[in-house]
């Protein structure tokens, strides 16, 4: 194929996704009452789910969070709404997304390349809704529990705004949901060679130091929250280093024969 057919394959490849993206966020559309009240909102109250296995196994009880909320601008809601159809839409059609984005790769690699990366496109949709899910009953409830229940004086009464609440909600579950993909872009840069798992390991300790300062920035600053974002991360960095030397002993059989 030339330069140009590549592009035209490119083209289609992105047009089929952003049709993806335009159903699946049309769905969440009609329902974004719905899934505002129940998905988002909930959140404020003692009875989500993750509050409610907190206060059953550890005997952490919280209290519905004195929070109200409120839209400062004219467009406010319909912004949101549609954010959240987007971005809902990107989720929910990541598979799809990345399926096209490795077909148009794939064509390219060599057999071999093509065999060790078999059923790529599951773990990678799998290790990203893991950390959708983590982010989502984890890292957001308590970000939203500590900050709507923070006060420096009783006289000061929190009014989130949906813009603020929500960019919280959305960029906290979303980029730990990117996070998860570690093991993956472990692989890949192992693959083509930029780092192998000796460099994963000789700098262990600066990745640790990363790692805590990132769970900082997406979680509330307590440090049971930074520890409970930062543990699977780390997990998912020796993760890596495994996959990392699984491509090297492959590489090592592959030279071999």
């Amino acid at each position: 194929m030339s330069f140009l057919q590549h592009l035209e394959e490119l083209r289609w490849r992105l047009v089929r996704s952003a049709i993806v993206v335009i159903i699946f966020g049309t769905v969440i559309w009609f329902y974004q009452e719905k899934i505002m009240n129940q998905i988002f909102l909930k959140m404020i109250h003692n009875d989500f789910i993750t509050f409610r296995v907190l206060c059953k196994l550890f005997g952490v009880c919280v209290e519905d969070m004195p929070v109200k909320m409120q839209s400062m601008t004219v467009s406010g809601q319909f912004s949101y709404a549609l954010m959240l159809s987007i971005i809902g839409g990107v989720i929910l059609g990541f598979p799809y997304i990345f399926y096209q984005m490795w077909s148009f790769v794939k064509p390219g690699l060599k057999f071999t390349e093509k065999k060790m990366a078999r059923g790529i496109v599951f773990y990678v949709s799998f290790l990203f809704f893991l950390g959708i899910a983590f982010g989502y009953f984890i890292v957001a409830p308590l970000s939203v529990q500590f900050f709507g229940t923070f006060t420096m004086s009783k006289q000061i009464e929190n009014i989130f705004t949906i813009n603020s609440f929500m960019s919280t909600v959305i960029s906290t579950v979303f980029y730990t949901g990117l996070f998860f993909l570690l093991p993956v872009v472990s692989y890949f840069l192992t693959k083509i060679g930029l780092f192998d798992s000796a460099f994963l390991i000789k700098f262990r300790k600066h990745a640790i130091v990363v790692i805590l300062i990132l769970s900082a920035i997406i979680t509330p600053p307590d440090v049971l929250s930074q520890v409970i974002v930062s543990i699977p991360i780390l997990i998912l960095y020796e993760v890596g280093i495994y996959v990392a030397k699984r491509v090297e002993k492959n590489r090592v059989k592959e030279n071999k024969s």
